[in-house]
């Protein structure tokens, strides 16, 4: 019936995988859980081989790093069911009815997207307030809302797909950094007309970032779009692409450069701040994606 496809990094994933097999034992349908550490330190391994304890659980640990598409065609290819459920290891349920939300909508010709969401207090840490802000205002979203654009509103943090249909299609292995295999995967679902179903079955995302560490990777994942939009021809639909190709076309890539050149320790400065902007965020992804391509 079910296989439920954890990939874990430096993550402690107990309480994830403990929640999900006692929810797992009351659907009283076949499931299994597998977590695949991705080269983690020893330290997140010691700690996470205790779930190897619990029936219908695999721990398993690899010796290097596959990445994030890698390691979910390889833990989809070690699932034994019908129906795989891809989670994110820095994530919780909201509901204890989450599994059952999903199995009571399966459908063997959809995927289903349950969304994401974070905690409604924001972050005692400033440090983490950036992660949590842009995650509130940019991430989470009812499944309503994400229904109207439903193959640019999913993520790889919570989805169920047949395997079959997973098998059609599964990630580009060729994309190793951080960022964006959701958008090519979205894409590739819209090319082969398999439906996106939206529900409000949310995972919360714990594992917020340290503001210099978010922006790291952002930054990584703008450079993994560069790619899909050299290599596979992605960018009517993506709002950072669109804009940095309005720019070349009207001769702008050298003001919005300059600007964002002198600009760039005000607007972290502002991003990192109790009052962040995402338009100016915006904007720094635009003037990065521009540097970023002058050097490549």
């Amino acid at each position: 019936m079910l296989s439920i496809l954890i990939p874990s990094y430096n993550f402690d994933i107990r309480k994830l995988v403990h929640q999900l097999h006692e929810q797992g034992v009351l659907l009283n349908v076949p499931f299994e859980i597998i977590c695949i550490e991705d080269a983690s330190l020893p330290e997140y391994v010691e700690l996470n081989q205790s779930i190897n304890s619990l029936f219908f659980v695999t721990h398993r640990v690899l010796p290097e790093n596959f990445g994030r598409s890698k390691i979910r065609n390889y833990l989809a290819t070690h699932a034994q069911y019908d129906y795989l459920l891809f989670m994110d290891c820095d994530s919780m349920p909201v509901s204890d009815k989450y599994l059952a939300n999903y199995i009571g909508q399966l459908q063997p010709d959809q995927l289903l997207y349950g969304g994401r969401c974070y905690q409604a207090q924001a972050p005692e840490d400033s440090m983490l307030y950036f992660h949590w802000y842009y995650g509130i205002h940019r991430e989470q979203s009812t499944a309503k809302d994400r229904q109207k654009k439903p193959y640019q509103s999913f993520m790889t943090n919570n989805f169920l797909i047949p395997k079959n249909l997973f098998e059609s299609i599964r990630f580009e292995e060729n994309l190793t950094q951080y960022g964006h295999e959701d958008t090519l995967f979205g894409l590739d679902l819209k090319e082969k007309n398999i439906p996106i179903h939206h529900i409000d079955n949310p995972l919360e995302h714990i594992g917020l970032e340290s503001n210099y560490v978010f922006l790291e990777k952002s930054e990584q994942a703008i450079q993994n779009l560069y790619v899909l939009y050299t290599k596979h021809s992605v960018h009517k639909e993506i709002k950072l692409l669109y804009f940095f190709l309005q720019t070349k076309r009207l001769y702008l890539h050298y003001p919005v450069l300059i600007t964002y050149l002198f600009t760039k320790t005000l607007l972290k400065k502002n991003l990192f701040s109790h009052l962040p902007l995402l338009t100016l965020f915006d904007f720094y992804k635009l003037g990065y994606l521009i540097q970023w391509t002058k050097k490549h």
